[in-house]
């Protein structure tokens, strides 16, 4: 059933409408964890308050418009009138200090116990949403003149969120950074420090602390070396997540077989570049060099060039 309703009430008294509406339509999935009964919902109802909130606070009052709250088949936006507050951007999202357009409306909803009384209800937002087995909030439609976030729906991970239970029952409540890393790695394999760097907001140590502490807790590991060094989910990860062959697919191909799948595609092309290596192989640039002149110390293949895109490998002449 479709509905769309048009408030003109006081703040208060929409927030409870909401979230009336929110409890009436938002369904539940129970998920058993031994004897543990979770019950993880469409929408984290937690998350869903605070985006409203943050809409209904923050929104800029001398434009024209209203405080959108759409619900459709796989996701919820919520939009409101103008841009983020100063200082605040897309890639500081995380981390910059609250800075809210409107103190008195603030102080007013967090007094009334809506929103929480730290101000960073961003952080709930995030976190309620990862923890529900779900990727990540958005606010990538946001503009100078809206603000707009969108949190997916649709079948939640219900193996990540048996995880991440398992995890605080042995005493280990992970951070919002761990979060997002170990969502990030389920859906994209392998990140490097430097995109884990900007995927959590934090400076590269901060950042290397977080992933040590995943892998310190069995849930990734580490491969390649300096630049190279990549990050995946852990194979006992992969295999509590019900998905044994996604640890041999972010593996990738062994260094033999590397060197081997440059040696045949040498044979049958006569040379072959970096780039092409790198692409052969799915590895970085560097791990491609690397690959190359460990061939070479082996004497299997021999420079050609001089410097950039001129410079190819052939097999050596025996």
């Amino acid at each position: 059933m479709e509905v769309n309703d048009f408030f003109r009430w006081p703040l208060l008294r929409v927030m409870e409408e909401i979230e009336a509406r929110i409890r009436a339509r938002n369904r539940e999935q129970e998920l058993m964890v031994g004897l543990l009964r979770v019950g993880v919902p469409d929408y984290p109802e937690r998350a869903l308050r605070e985006a409203v909130a943050n809409a209904l606070i923050h929104r800029d009052y001398q434009r024209l418009g209203a405080v959108h709250f759409q619900w459709q088949i796989d996701h919820i936006e919520i939009t409101s009138p103008g841009g983020f507050p100063e200082g605040v951007r897309l890639d500081n999202l995380l981390i910059t200090a609250p800075r809210p357009r409107n103190p008195l409306l603030a102080d007013a909803f967090k007094r009334a116990g809506i929103v929480e009384r730290t101000a960073r209800g961003i952080d709930t937002i995030f976190y309620d949403q990862l923890r529900n087995g779900r990727p990540a909030p958005s606010y990538a439609r946001s503009n100078e003149a809206t603000v707009s976030v969108v949190i997916p729906g649709g079948a939640a991970n219900l193996d990540f969120v048996r995880l991440l239970v398992t995890e605080a029952q042995h005493g280990r409540d992970l951070a919002l950074n761990e979060l997002l890393i170990l969502n990030t790695l389920w859906q994209a394999r392998s990140l490097t420090t430097d995109d884990a760097a900007r995927l959590v907001q934090k400076p590269e140590s901060q950042t290397r602390a977080a992933l040590h502490r995943l892998v310190e807790a069995g849930l990734v590991e580490e491969r390649g070396q300096k630049k190279g060094r990549t990050w995946h989910l852990s194979a006992a990860t992969y295999r509590l997540l019900g998905d044994k062959a996604g640890y041999v697919r972010s593996r990738g191909f062994e260094p033999l077989q590397q060197e081997q799948m440059v040696l045949q595609y040498v044979e049958k092309h006569g040379r072959i570049t970096r780039r092409e290596v790198a692409e052969l192989c799915r590895i970085t640039g560097p791990q491609a060099y690397r690959l190359l002149d460990r061939l070479a110390q082996q004497g299997l293949v021999e420079r050609e060039g001089e410097r950039g895109r001129s410079v190819s490998y052939r097999r050596t002449p025996r």
